[in-house]
């Protein structure tokens, strides 16, 4: 993973961006999730929903590196 990402002489950190992508990606399935009556299954959903948000930051990542490298 590259330690930073230059936007017009800008760095910015690259988790960060990473981490700005999968919260919008989360945005989506939690939309999905709650349309699909998922949550009445989750016994807590705001630890539920930051569980997610984890896994889709780590999941970006990972194909980030992949792509990137």
């Amino acid at each position: 993973m590259r330690g930073e990402l230059d936007i017009y002489g800008v760095f910015i950190p690259s988790l960060l961006a990473w981490a700005i992508v999968g919260f919008v990606a989360s945005i989506f399935v939690r939309r999905l999730l709650a349309k699909l009556g998922f949550y009445k299954y989750v016994w807590h959903r705001p630890l539920f929903d930051i569980a997610l948000l984890v896994v889709l930051i780590g999941t970006v990542v990972m194909i980030a590196n992949k792509v990137l490298a």
